[in-house]
């Protein structure tokens, strides 16, 4: 259907992202779709706007109570960005005919999939293990394997563990995290998450999450994933006070913010013995400066430190291409067709 046949509809897009974000998202809207955009609003801002408005496009969390969708009469379809629905009242939509939807992040994804490499490669000293292999070392004359002959670890590597059994302590939990849950978990571990604001304790059950305050999460975990986003508060939050509250031989992988890592602090922590793997896809300056105190670390083939360079998209690229997604169901729902990923 051509943009010139569909009469204008109104829609609310609520978020917390930075401008970059919310600018890719207004460029990749359908001409026909007239859009205001609340940067973390108040309620009341996004009660007023709601009063004309026939979508609600939220992205990733804020709630939606049932009050705000009484009070939005010409409201049809809530279009959540992300899985979490915790905070979204279904029942009250389902009574008041609002159609509500849950749209996994391909992005969101990916940066899970890769933290998941990063921690495993770290957990398994895949660097150390690989250049060992093919150092040439002579570790003594090979014999042929079959079934009852075979020469387990020959390169007596120390400090290879699993993720079964191990405590991973996320902070940051949001819609990257609760994908890498789901993968943790697949490999039994325990999942630990710190907020600034605390879950629901029924999202934490369905999602077999714990809550800790910070220093205990720092205190008891054997991984902790950085999935902060980017604020004064989490600039370069891995100080030294930071490190010093995680316990000797913790790995510590950095997929959030580019920002998040005091690079200095970390490097000192790791070549001190006090961290037993560093990972990090973001960096203070990107591309990555020839003097970051990382670079030096992992230019040792045996050292647990893995950098990459800001990859954990992959193709992917933020633009209008990728926020096209974001208004499927809209369109949709126009034009009469079945909606992606429905819950009510």
């Amino acid at each position: 259907m051509a943009s010139h046949d569909i009469s204008p509809h109104r829609a609310v897009f609520v978020t917390d992202r930075p401008t970059i974000h919310q600018q890719s998202a207004l460029d990749a809207a359908p001409d026909w779709l007239e859009i205001t955009m609340l940067e973390s609003p108040e309620r009341r801002a996004v009660a007023d706007a709601l009063a004309n408005a026939e979508f609600m496009i939220s992205e990733r969390a804020g709630e939606i109570d049932a009050q705000l969708i009484r009070d939005a009469p010409n409201l049809k379809l809530i279009q959540r960005l992300g899985t979490r629905s915790h905070d979204i009242d279904l029942a009250a939509a389902r009574d008041a005919g609002v159609v509500v939807c849950c749209q996994p992040l391909h992005q969101s994804v990916a940066v899970a999939e890769h933290t998941m490499a990063l921690i495993l490669a770290l957990v398994k000293r895949l660097r150390d293990v690989t250049e060992e292999t093919v150092s040439g070392h002579d570790w003594g004359p090979p014999v042929p394997t079959d079934a009852n002959t075979f020469a387990i670890n020959w390169s007596e590597r120390l400090g290879i563990s699993t993720l079964h059994g191990a405590t991973v302590g996320i902070v940051g939990l949001g819609e990257i995290g609760t994908q890498l849950t789901f993968r943790l978990q697949a490999f039994g571990s325990d999942v630990v998450y710190h907020n600034p604001t605390r879950l629901p304790e029924t999202f934490e059950e369905e999602q077999g999450v714990r809550y800790a305050t910070l220093v205990d999460l720092l205190g008891h975990c054997d991984i902790v994933c950085l999935l902060v986003p980017c604020s004064d508060h989490t600039t370069a939050m891995t100080d030294h006070n930071f490190l010093a509250a995680m316990r000797p031989g913790t790995i510590l992988v950095s997929t959030g913010a580019s920002t998040t890592l005091d690079e200095d602090a970390v490097a000192d922590a790791y070549r001190s013995g006090h961290l037993a793997g560093v990972a990090t896809d973001g960096y203070r300056w990107e591309p990555i400066r020839a003097d970051n105190p990382l670079l030096s670390l992992a230019e040792d083939r045996r050292a647990n430190v893995i950098l990459t360079p800001h990859c954990a998209l992959g193709n992917m690229e933020l633009g209008t291409a990728l926020r096209a997604a974001d208004y499927a169901n809209i369109v949709n729902f126009i034009a009469g067709r079945p909606l992606l990923d429905r819950l009510v």
